[in-house]
């Protein structure tokens, strides 16, 4: 870490010596610009007050080289005051956006600034696991049984707890916070499934085996291949190539499509308290749509008499796809 003459920081570097971030602060105390680094290894540069917005006002403009990508509302980043609103997210490549809040985290720590709240229109169950990030909830000595309906609700604040990034020589990005919190690589995100008491599913996942951290593709609540192997402190030991498909990608039944979107709606990555009741009614509209799904193909199916081989072939063609995960 590297800072000026006033404390403040103008350059973060990761354990190899690279640059994760950059800041240049003004005469007047004033944020200048500032860069972030993201996984990909490429950068995002902050304009401060570059942009206005009719729905807050003045606004940090965010680049990628000499474009402009998208903004968010801006930060008293001399004394960090709110959790900003971004307007487009979506614009941002992988990584972006909680690239930009982990700044925002590692300044406000700085400042001993804390608890914040998201000031704006969007607190989405996306943002919630993004700021999970970089922040922690503050529940004021109180227990919060459900915290993705409190900041829903508005009534959610953060203290700053940002994370520490480092990039591999093997080309992984390694995101750590006390642990080895998540991994990037191959455009693959590896992630703890518990944060700050929130259930997090993903297909990969970062899991702690012996004293190593292992990164793997997951499913069917075990792990089907191992892909990163780290040590405790980040140090990546291994990288494996995953294993190419045996066979190429088909599209889903639509009965099989309508089951998975049921399971992913019962089963919310940030609401781990879903009811056994809500995923029983998954279940059944699922078992109900299949139902109607094979009903409606007899109806229209021809007769065996009339079903020539190449109908048949055409039918085995057009299969459910495996289970097996890609």
């Amino acid at each position: 870490m590297e800072r000026d003459a006033h404390g403040r920081r103008t350059v973060e570097r990761d354990r190899y010596g690279a640059q994760a971030a950059a800041l240049t602060w003004a005469r007047d105390g004033r944020l200048a610009d500032a860069a972030v680094r993201i996984p990909d290894g490429s950068w995002l540069r902050v304009a401060p007050r570059a942009g206005h917005d009719p729905r807050w006002g003045a606004s940090d403009v965010v680049c990628r080289g000499d474009v402009a990508l998208t903004h968010f509302a801006a930060v008293e980043w001399a004394a960090v005051d709110a959790i900003p609103p971004l307007a487009e997210p979506a614009r941002l490549p992988p990584g972006g956006g909680t690239a930009i809040l982990n700044l925002v985290a590692a300044l406000a720590d700085d400042q001993r600034r804390g608890p914040l709240a998201y000031r704006g229109p969007y607190p989405t169950e996306q943002l919630f696991l993004a700021l999970l990030e970089s922040f922690r909830w503050a529940d004021a000595g109180e227990v919060v049984e459900d915290p993705l309906a409190r900041f829903m609700a508005g009534g959610l604040t953060w203290v700053p707890a940002p994370h520490a990034r480092d990039w591999a020589p093997l080309g992984v990005c390694v995101q750590s916070r006390g642990r080895v919190e998540k991994a990037v690589w191959r455009g693959r995100r590896y992630c703890r499934p518990d944060w700050q008491g929130v259930e997090r599913r993903a297909p990969h996942r970062l899991r702690d085996d012996g004293g190593r951290v292992v990164g793997s593709l997951w499913a069917l609540g075990g792990a089907l291949e191992d892909h990163l192997v780290l040590a405790a402190d980040g140090a990546v030991l291994e990288a494996r190539a995953p294993a190419p498909p045996d066979d190429p990608a088909r599209p889903l039944a639509p009965a099989t499509a309508a089951g998975l979107v049921a399971i992913v709606v019962a089963a919310s990555a940030a609401n781990p308290r879903r009811t056994r009741s809500t995923r029983l009614s998954a279940a059944a509209r699922w078992a109900a749509r299949a139902r109607r799904s094979r009903s409606d193909s007899r109806a229209r199916a021809p007769s065996s008499a009339a079903r020539s081989p190449a109908s048949g072939a055409h039918s085995k063609a057009r299969s459910p796809a495996s289970a097996r995960s890609a």
